[in-house]
């Protein structure tokens, strides 16, 4: 995957404009990319920055996130302080400018407004960090990175060996088939969007 910095720095400035302060911090804003990238690949074949997650303790994060906080503050669109939260340190993010959502498309908008309302306003970090802790972070070691086509195995149903690797067969013909032609067709997201209300129920 190509990484797209230009539209990671949007995507954090947008769901830094969109949350409120107390229910965004550092493993929420992880998990805000790392969902919206994954469910965007298993829709289309194709993520939304293309950043590449690994394997961590507390859930899916992503190595590009600090070095791009740290030019978004060098740039003045961004700053981060370090509060107290019941007793604990939180990072908290404050836009300064508003942000550019010309790179992004308005199903991606719409899908990235439904994962921060469900990773910001419906869950908690701790409880994000358990509900991230699914297949396609139990399949590889920590610290390795996640592979994009076991975005597949978010959804909801049992899937054996033989499809996850099909899928990974799938997942290239895609990307070859994307480096031929910008056009992608987009697929129902209505069992991701079931997987969301369950999860809040």
């Amino acid at each position: 995957m190509q990484f797209n910095r230009a539209k990671f720095k949007d995507v954090i400035l947008y769901t830094c404009h969109k949350s409120e302060r107390s229910k965004l911090g550092a493993v929420k804003l992880n998990k805000v990319l790392y969902f919206l990238d994954m469910i965007r690949y298993a829709w289309t074949g194709g993520p939304v920055t293309g950043a590449t997650y690994k394997k961590r303790k507390h859930g899916p994060t992503t190595d590009s996130l600090l070095p791009v906080l740290r030019e978004l503050t060098a740039e003045r669109k961004l700053e981060i302080h370090d509060v107290n939260f019941f007793g604990f340190t939180k990072k908290e993010y404050v836009p300064l400018v508003a942000p550019d959502i010309s790179r992004l498309s308005k199903e991606e908008i719409v899908l990235l407004d439904e994962v921060i309302d469900f990773v910001c306003s419906d869950n908690t970090a701790k409880t994000i960090s358990e509900y991230s802790h699914q297949a396609p972070w139990e399949m590889v070691e920590f610290g390795d990175e996640i592979p994009y086509h076991s975005a597949f195995l978010l959804y909801p149903s049992e899937v054996s060996l033989e499809a996850l690797e099909w899928a990974e067969a799938e997942a290239k013909t895609v990307a070859d088939q994307s480096a031929q032609s910008n056009q992608v067709v987009l697929t129902d997201g209505s069992v991701f969007r079931s997987r969301l209300l369950e999860a809040r129920q």
